[in-house]
């Protein structure tokens, strides 16, 4: 009896589901801040960096990355 009351004590409560995992809210703005950063590097660089080769498409790349972290917004609760 005394090793089931422990066992069941040691069990974590159920998670909200009207909440996020904690790890979300970083990710999401993670990629909002490396997509404008991507592209405001780009302009600054006059775009030798970040990816010289790809050369306008830099501002596509930028875009994409902060577009999945705005994507990520509209599950944030």
């Amino acid at each position: 009896m005394a090793a089931a009351a422990k066992a069941q004590k040691r069990q974590k409560p159920p998670r909200d589901p009207n909440t996020n995992a904690p790890w979300f809210k970083p990710v999401m703005f993670g990629f909002l801040i490396i997509g404008f950063l991507w592209i405001l590097v780009y302009y600054l660089s006059n775009g030798r960096l970040p990816v010289q080769e790809i050369g306008a498409w830099n501002i596509l790349v930028g875009f994409g990355i902060a577009f999945v972290g705005f994507v990520m917004t509209t599950n944030w609760k």
